[in-house]
């Protein structure tokens, strides 16, 4: 009786088996995959959208009159909600502190930009009032930027030794009358002829910028990057370095112009180290000493500070007062800032004829100048809270050029520097611009030919001094290289071409070169072979995690790049590394093998033709069974895998050259017997591949792409198990 029980138990155990085996494959085989409806998009040919656009931006109306005063004059929204309560104190500390600091740099900087004291003032002094106009960022400050001035002084010295000026020189006591009759045309002198380089060359700088908002093309400062940057900026430090070093040492010497001019420069110097002017080099050491340690303990202290110590115009006074009473220039031969009038000279056109001669120049100043205020205008409204338009401080930065190139100005754009000094000293607005203005004016009518005795090596110093912040960036280069590689090399290149080579070749190399690293990450694109985490429906890269799951029979192949012209031959060795299964060659092989067997069959019937009796007793064998040898080396009882599910997660997109590769792919797989499923492809892939032919409308081919990993795997083992095997046809 027991015995009976425990049969009837084996049964009924067996039987439940049967029935849990079995429900598993009937829910195995009514797997339903996630499937989205697309919403259908309304089709609108060009001339329909065009015509919308144009409607949208020619409207004229009140309010979008209003919306477009008010967003081209940025200054006409905020100054009627000023608050002067809470802004006006910190606007006007600002401005002061920043003033004080762009007196001595104005005069600086005209030195590097090879032109008179005068004109460095008028820069700042026209650039603070239209900037505070037309910006919407509130709290950078432009004014003279140190690499655009050498930008500008490499293009004057150039057009000055093209004209017939070779000698260095001193101060030109009539350039400042000939400078405002060149129109008439009178005679130009040597400082009459660099302002007017200058001028033509700010005004197309300017134009550039403009028609770079006009045609809303803000967006291209996102193809400089940090890196390329900040090499480009060490770079041109080390040049702006080099070219004041002979006027610390008080050497007369032409600036070097053309490639290798740093190292030339340096050669020069050393040649001429015998001529050093005593007075001007211990003035220098003296004023380093003071200039370098309080630049410190400003940045140091700068979080307990209220504001920077203005050492700069301490030493600039002391200097001016000990060169007049102890007169260094009668006494020693040191080099001076000269006459530096008062007043506002009348305004003057650009010199029409130097276009050809400096309108390509323009355009990388240009680039650079809007690059650095966007970011810096972005970086800070971020800092605060607020938005800037890119295109909006285009036309900014691009007025800032355009207007004051009639009043004797050279290029300007945002300074970091004074841009930190305006923030921590209480900025709200670009109000602080207009008392910054204001503090110029006074210096300009007024204090300017006080500074006549100043020498010029104190104003080398200062550039130098100046430069520390870019210069430091030699000792991150470790870092950088920690963090990234790639980033570093770019750095590396742009800095080290701007400094041996041009400064604008520099920035031309910076450029490509990071274009050729973004090419070269998707040449270089990872690839790898994917396994299922546990129960779930994520798959990641077997050799980066543990304890992951490989499907029998499938294999899943992810590609982390775009595929496209350039890559396409490279995806394809990659998918035929990670299967361990080149089609191509595979075809090739059987087709090879195919043709020895067709010779050999027909050399087999050639032969029982001449030896009938002697075959018939082994005919049946050696035919069939050198066919069986041959197909069982050629296509194996037993694949690995027979279906490939390629992930299109990390694939942006697809050109056409993308498409067709993986049309290859399917075709080349499928004659081997291995089916191709697609799987996690966005909108943008979808679309590339129903316009390339891929997927077609009603063809089994669209039922080869899968919204996830797991539909394609469970949709094709639903498959296999409903029709009893995984044999790939071209549903697969």
């Amino acid at each position: 009786m027991a015995g009976v029980e425990t049969m009837a138990r084996e049964e009924n155990g067996q039987a439940g088996d049967q029935v849990t085996s079995l429900s598993r494959a009937v829910e195995r085989k009514r797997y339903t995959p996630v499937l989205l409806e697309e919403q259908e998009k309304e089709a609108e040919d060009l001339r329909s959208v065009l015509t919308r656009k144009l409607k949208k931006k020619c409207l004229c109306s009140p309010s979008r009159a209003k919306e477009l005063v008010l967003g081209f004059f940025p200054i006409l929204s905020w100054l009627p909600q000023y608050r002067p309560k809470e802004c006006l104190l910190g606007d006007v500390m600002s401005g002061l502190i920043v003033a004080i600091l762009l007196v001595p740099q104005s005069i600086a900087y005209s030195l590097l930009a090879g032109q008179e004291p005068v004109y460095g003032l008028y820069t700042s002094f026209f650039s603070c009032i239209i900037y505070a106009v037309l910006a919407s960022s509130r709290h950078v400050s432009v004014g003279i930027f140190g690499v655009l001035c050498l930008l500008v002084g490499q293009v004057v010295d150039r057009e000055l030794q093209a004209a017939g000026y070779t000698s260095e020189g001193g101060r030109n006591q009539t350039g400042m009358t000939g400078a405002g009759n060149l129109t008439a045309g009178m005679t130009c002198d040597q400082s009459c002829y660099a302002i007017s380089v200058a001028t033509m060359l700010t005004f197309m700088a300017g134009l550039y910028q403009v028609l770079m908002g006009l045609f809303q093309v803000g967006f291209v400062s996102v193809y400089l990057s940090d890196s390329l940057l900040s090499g480009f900026a060490t770079g041109a430090s080390l040049t702006i370095l080099t070219s004041q070093v002979r006027h610390l040492l008080g050497l007369k010497l032409p600036r070097v112009q053309g490639l290798g001019s740093l190292v030339k420069t340096w050669v020069s110097l050393f040649q001429n180290l015998k001529d050093t002017n005593l007075c001007d080099l211990v003035t220098s050491l003296l004023c380093l000493l003071v200039l370098v340690p309080t630049k410190e303990l400003n940045d140091r202290y700068k979080a307990k500070l209220k504001a920077p110590i203005p050492m700069e115009l301490l030493v600039v006074i002391v200097a001016t007062l000990a060169s007049h009473y102890g007169r260094f220039e009668e006494r020693f031969h040191s080099g001076v800032a000269g006459t530096i009038p008062t007043g506002f000279q009348p305004p003057q056109m650009p010199d029409w004829s130097l276009i050809p001669n400096v309108a390509l120049d323009a355009f990388s100043i240009a680039i650079i100048g809007f690059a650095i205020t966007v970011s810096l205008s972005e970086m800070f409204a971020k800092k605060h809270g607020y938005t800037v338009d890119a295109n909006q401080e285009m036309y900014a930065i691009g007025f800032c050029n355009i207007l004051p190139s009639f009043f004797r100005c050279f290029t300007t754009s945002a300074a970091l520097t004074k841009t930190l000094v305006k923030d921590s000293t209480g900025c709200h607005t670009q109000l602080s611009s207009l008392v910054t203005a204001l503090v110029l004016l006074l210096v300009l009518l007024v204090i300017a030919p006080l500074f006549y005795s100043l020498q010029k090596c104190v104003l080398g110093v200062i550039i130098i001094v100046n430069l520390r912040g870019a210069l430091r960036k030699f000792g991150e280069i470790p870092q950088m290289w920690r963090v990234n590689r790639v980033d570093a090399a770019i750095w590396l290149v742009t800095m080290a071409t701007s400094a041996l080579a041009n400064t604008e070749l520099g920035l031309l190399v910076g450029v490509a070169f990071s274009a050729f690293c973004v090419l070269a990450r998707t040449q270089r694109a990872r690839a790898a072979k994917l396994g299922r985490a546990g129960e779930s429906g994520l798959y990641e890269d077997l050799s980066a995690y543990r304890g992951l799951q490989a499907h029998a029979g499938f294999i899943v192949f992810r590609f982390e790049a775009p595929v496209y012209y350039a890559n396409q031959s490279l995806f394809k060795k990659a998918l035929y590394r990670c299967t361990e299964l080149d089609p191509v060659q595979e075809a090739a092989l059987r087709r090879k093998e195919q043709q020895q067997q067709n010779k050999k069959r027909k050399k087999e019937k050639d032969k029982e033709k001449e030896e009938e009796a002697g075959l018939e007793g082994r005919g049946g064998a050696s035919p069939d069974s050198g066919v069986a040898t041959v197909a069982q080396l050629i296509v194996p009882e037993k694949r690995s895998f027979h279906t490939l599910v390629i992930d299109c997660g990390p694939v942006l997109f697809l050109d056409t050259a993308g498409v067709n590769a993986l049309k290859e792919v399917y075709r080349d797989y499928k004659e081997l017997g291995v089916g191709v499923l697609l799987a996690q492809c966005n909108p943008s892939v979808l679309d590339s591949l129903r316009r390339g032919g891929y997927l077609q409308q009603g063809s089994d081919e669209a039922q080869l792409v899968f919204c996830t990993i797991s539909d394609a795997v469970g949709s094709t083992q639903s498959y296999c198990t409903e029709n009893g095997g995984c044999e790939i046809d071209s549903h697969c």
